[in-house]
């Protein structure tokens, strides 16, 4: 976040400090004509890029403490999974997997994971190899499977999420959860939907729209 920028020169007087001063008067008989009309002095447009009035300081305090929550969590997930020999993607397969009824399919790990379908698969292999999850067919499709947690990795989820549990209880009363899921749920989706927006205007050969 940067401050806010001046506030924009009213044009007018910006077009008073380029011109020239004005000269005394002169007989319209003795001013020679001239085939060549003066130039227009040329000036800048305005552009207001500031934030709305009395939203900025509040809105880049909120701004701040979100980062530093990130920076939390992020090192919160890697030491707890660090701890149980995992990094964070591993531990964020195990949460997926926890959630997902019935199990999913590598292909959906893999969107979910933002991963390649080798990234993928090795994943998958390294925690089957620690016992977390495990390959299970798919009636849906024969030429797929299903992953699911073992109940080792159940334990897992169950161990972690007691971390993040035990802090929100903390500093979210009861009362209070139902709202603020409500607003990390939009908030998530907004922030997806202005970056695919903006992804889209900064894609060469887009215009954007002034």
């Amino acid at each position: 976040m940067s401050d806010s920028p001046a506030a924009p020169r009213d044009p007018a007087t910006a077009v008073d400090l380029l011109a020239a001063p004005t000269p005394a008067a002169v007989p319209a008989s003795a001013v020679p004509a001239s085939p060549v009309s003066p130039s227009p002095v040329p000036t800048s447009p305005v552009l207001d890029l500031s934030e709305p009035a009395g939203d900025e300081e509040d809105l880049t305090a909120l701004m701040a403490a979100f980062r530093l929550f990130q920076t939390h969590h992020a090192r919160t997930l890697a030491r707890e999974s660090a701890a149980r020999g995992l990094n964070g993607t591993d531990t964020r397969l195990v949460f997926f997997l926890e959630a997902a009824v019935g199990g999913a399919t590598p292909k959906q790990a893999g969107e979910y994971l933002a991963l390649s379908t080798g990234a993928t698969t090795s994943l998958i292999d390294r925690l089957e190899r620690h016992g977390h999850i495990e390959r299970g067919p798919n009636p849906a499709d024969r030429r797929s499977v299903l992953l699911h947690l073992t109940p080792s990795g159940a334990a897992v989820a169950q161990q972690i999420r007691a971390v993040w549990s035990a802090a929100v209880r903390e500093v979210v009363a009861p009362a209070d959860r139902a709202l603020l899921t409500e607003q990390f749920t939009d908030f998530g989706e907004a922030l997806d939907r202005h970056s695919r927006a903006a992804s889209v205007r900064t894609r060469p050969g887009v215009a954007s729209a002034t």
